[in-house]
């Protein structure tokens, strides 16, 4: 009988302790570069563009927003209605409506503020480290905007282009440019200066407190002092006025000569809303010499009036800021007045948005900030809140001389 013995001979070597350790974190380095490669390959480089972020497009913001605001996506053509979180790429375009404005924040630090019934396209908004070589462009298709720059950095550049013209505008500048119905343009600086080329081949620069208009041959008139707007002065803004028995009452509207420019005569203008859309517009009053009118019979509500002057040559000076004033009842008639659905969503910082519903006229106040309801009663407001507050106060009331006041709490995030 034969017994078959099964031995397995080995061989035992020495390794060194630190060949282990040396092994052990190649191997940990083998995993984690593993792990590195499948995130990329499902999420993509998280640091990609990081390296590319001087001289790189930025997206312009919107600093507030009132009335009717839509963007226009350059890469996509989708019309959406603008959002105080809405990021504004370079190509985007702008348009406001009859009621609506928008005031915007580019990559230079400076401010556009888009008047209504405007076209604006955000062509080029290009930031540098250190501001160096930092571009902003931007295109006014129709209507009428306001750039202020702050101070520039060397090489950086700030441009409003049109039909007609291109102008530069240097730091710390104030200016308008307003594309009109019949395709003239204005050019207006309040501060500061800049250099307009034209596509007629003029060339000016023009400084603080002058004024030219461009014609559709893109010649410059000759320059003029800056008309200022005239200053309102009663009924003062948020003013109060009883009406008497039969409901009414006359409002005396009176306003100051305007501090630059010779006008020749002064436009007026009474609405019931603040934009002055056309539905609303209740007196329209044209060629006035004096600086004070007076309009009857002017019943309960809300109303709102601005006033312009023009001069001999035809250049108008900017609206005044629209100044509110209301008609009451005496001591109210006791009738509730109530707000409903109220919603408050953080956008950024200590900026809210209110929104909710109350009977259709109501002012509504909140932070500061003051707002008419619309016709089926719903308002919106963004509103600034105090630093460290967890609630705010809304104050609401009526053309009879109802009020009343709620407190709502503001959600997490600011």
């Amino acid at each position: 009988m034969v017994t078959r013995v099964s031995r397995f001979d080995g061989d035992w070597w020495v390794v060194q302790k630190r060949l282990i350790y040396i092994a052990v974190i190649i191997a940990c380095l083998a995993v984690a570069a593993g792990a590195v490669s499948l995130y990329v390959y499902l999420y993509g480089n998280p640091f990609k563009g990081a390296a590319a972020e001087e001289g790189a497009p930025t997206g312009a913001r919107f600093v507030s927003l009132e009335g009717g605001v839509k963007v226009v996506r350059a890469n996509t053509r989708e019309t959406l209605e603008a959002r105080p979180d809405t990021r504004l790429l370079p190509g985007d375009l702008v348009q406001t409506q009859e009621d609506g404005r928008a005031r915007i924040t580019l990559a230079d630090g400076s401010t556009l503020f888009v008047k209504p019934n405007s076209v604006v396209t955000i062509a080029e908004n290009t930031s540098s480290e250190g501001g160096r070589g930092s571009k902003v462009r931007v295109a006014v298709e129709s209507g009428q905007i306001n750039v202020r720059t702050e101070q520039q950095a060397e090489g950086a550049q700030n441009i409003v282009g049109t039909h007609l013209s291109e102008s530069k505008l240097n730091a710390e500048t104030d200016a308008s440019f307003h594309v009109r119905e019949d395709k003239t343009e204005a050019i207006r600086v309040g501060e500061g200066a800049v250099e307009t080329t034209t596509s007629g081949g003029d060339t000016t620069t023009l400084k603080a407190g002058e004024y030219v208009a461009v014609n559709t041959q893109g010649t410059i008139s000759q320059k003029e002092k800056l008309l200022a707007a005239p200053a309102p002065l009663t009924p003062k803004n948020m003013e109060r006025l009883a009406a008497h028995k039969g409901g009414a009452t006359a409002v005396s509207l009176k306003w100051a000569r305007p501090q630059t420019g010779a006008p020749a005569h002064y436009r007026v203008e009474v609405a019931t809303s603040p934009f002055f859309v056309p539905a609303g517009k209740l007196v329209e009053r044209d060629q006035l010499q004096a600086t004070e009118i007076t309009v009857e019979d002017v019943r309960q509500g809300n109303y709102f009036w601005r006033v312009m002057a023009v001069a001999q040559s035809g250049q108008a000076s900017d609206w005044s800021e629209p100044q509110k004033f209301v008609i009451e009842g005496e001591g109210g008639t006791g009738d509730e007045v109530t707000v409903a659905d109220v919603q408050i969503e953080y956008v950024a910082g200590q900026i809210y948005l209110v929104r909710g519903r109350t009977q259709a006229g109501n002012t509504v106040r909140c932070a500061g900030r003051e707002t008419l309801a619309a016709r089926d009663g719903s308002f919106q407001l963004q509103i600034n809140a105090p630093r460290g507050a967890r609630e705010v106060q809304l104050e609401t009331a009526d053309t009879q001389g109802n009020r009343n006041s709620f407190k709502f709490q503001l959600p997490p995030g600011g």
